[in-house]
């Protein structure tokens, strides 16, 4: 498989330039890889900032378009993460087929992630014992913290020419050199979770690049303020808890049907927290703390409220085995908290994440205040973690930008969304009821005006609202 190789100009390149790799090569030489995938790769620099260094390899995945006679050029895709993207591709790229009647879809594994120069940790990221993410015990948060520090510094040893340079200000001139690649003169772009702050950077960083952006879910890396941008994340949470209890009220399926719902989860948190609920479902002795209950409880998806209601009414009469079972499901690639914590380089101290969440717990008492756990956990130890953090932008040139947040959505809070458009100029923020990835989880509306702008340019009205995927 041929590479193509990306030089770029050093004096472009300085943290706050818009700097533009020219192509030595621009002629990708696609070939088949499976499912219907056509694959190639590209060399650029392990640092952008030193150009001329060592170099890594990208590699690159294109979902052809269906028909020649409609197709409209290319667009680039970030699954989110961050992860990596073609191999997730390869999953879900019927969910994305429409896409395919007008363009070429086109995504890369980030650097560091599987088809790129991949960064293989020795260690396992580590996972709090039971999926228990809210710490109430300095000690054993010290202790997980030491394990983070090992893991951390097995990944820096295994990066080599990438350690220190695994994150979005990389990312973002990566994404560039895709573009040249392509030989696409403007990028268009559909950056959906995390995949939307690599749309942020390249189009704070390459402005007169952008061509047609959509950025679904977006996390906002544009707040300094912690407090703000986990004060987001735990209002939507709670407001989510109190949506569980009116379908209770509604719902006959519900385990809680007719009764107080929230009057019960008080009291099953209450009596957690003076005395763990028994769970002789999962092991001999096994007990359900209040910790391990609010570390275990999904109140953010309509699909998971039956399940929750019959976990609770079983805790309710002491039997907690359905919060304390062991957690199924893959955790997330070990390498994600490393770029995340980069650019996230969240506070990780136990006194100051406490401190948070008794702040959190004056407006988000019932069970947002523990969003001030996930990052801490993500983040605590890791060595050499802030190389990229948030910081506000205001670019200039830029086309109109289409951002879409759902309205329960407790991991990219509506909030993040506004609060991005508003520094983007001539953006559009689309408010969706609906949780995490529309799109990609198939919301007609939101798909209707993501086909229309993607295709013509044209934005939604502006205070546009799309219902729940089922309306």
């Amino acid at each position: 498989m041929k590479k193509t190789i990306i030089a770029v100009l050093g004096t472009m390149l300085l943290p706050v330039a818009a700097g533009t790799p020219a192509a030595a090569d621009s002629g990708l030489s696609w070939q088949d890889c499976g499912d219907g995938l056509q694959c190639d790769q590209i060399i650029v620099p392990a640092d952008w900032a030193a150009p001329k260094g060592k170099q890594i390899t990208l590699g690159l995945a294109k979902l052809p378009a269906r028909d020649p006679a409609t197709r409209k050029g290319t667009l680039v895709l970030n699954l989110g993460g961050p992860a990596q993207q073609i191999s997730i591709l390869r999953q879900v790229k019927d969910t994305l087929a429409d896409l395919t009647t007008w363009f070429d879809v086109v995504l890369f594994d980030p650097r560091g992630f599987e088809a790129s120069t991949e960064v293989r940790c020795p260690r396992p990221a580590p996972y709090p014992a039971n999926g228990q993410w809210v710490f109430t015990n300095r000690a054993a948060f010290a202790q997980y913290t030491k394990q983070n520090h090992r893991f951390g510094l097995g990944c820096a040893e295994a990066a080599g020419p990438l350690k220190g340079n695994l994150n979005t200000w990389q990312g973002a001139r990566d994404l560039e050199a895709v573009r040249v690649a392509l030989g696409e003169r403007k990028l268009n772009y559909y950056g959906n979770s995390y995949g939307g702050v690599l749309g942020v950077a390249y189009a704070e960083y390459f402005p007169s690049h952008v061509g047609r952006m959509y950025l679904d879910s977006l996390i906002d890396h544009t707040n300094r303020s912690w407090d703000e941008w986990v004060l987001a994340r735990a209002k939507v949470k709670e407001d989510n808890l109190h949506r569980f209890a009116e379908w209770c009220d509604t719902d006959r399926r519900c385990a809680l049907h007719g009764r107080d719902v929230l009057k019960v989860w008080d009291e099953v948190m209450a009596g957690a927290a003076e005395q763990p609920i028994p769970a002789p479902g999962a092991g001999a002795g096994a007990m359900a703390s209040a910790a391990l209950i609010a570390s275990r409880v999904t109140v953010s998806f309509d699909a998971t409220w039956p399940d929750l209601a019959t976990s609770l009414a079983e805790a309710d009469a002491g039997d907690a085995t359905r919060f304390a079972k062991p957690l199924a499901g893959a955790p997330d690639p070990d390498l994600s908290r490393i770029t995340m914590c980069a650019d996230f380089p969240f506070p990780t101290a136990y006194r100051e994440v406490k401190a948070m969440e008794a702040r959190l717990r004056k407006t988000a008492p019932r069970i947002g205040w523990t969003a001030a756990w996930p990052m801490a956990g993500l983040c605590t130890g890791l060595p050499g973690k802030t190389s990229y953090p948030p910081h506000a932008i205001r670019p200039r040139g830029l086309p109109p930008i289409l951002i879409a947040n759902g309205e329960y959505d407790d991991t990219a809070a509506p909030a993040y969304g506004r609060r991005v458009a508003a520094q983007l100029d001539g953006a559009r923020y689309l408010a969706a009821k609906g949780g995490h990835a529309l799109y990609w989880s198939g919301n007609p509306c939101v798909r209707g005006h993501v086909h229309r702008y993607l295709t013509t340019g044209q934005l939604p009205p502006a205070g546009t609202t799309c219902g729940p995927a089922s309306s």
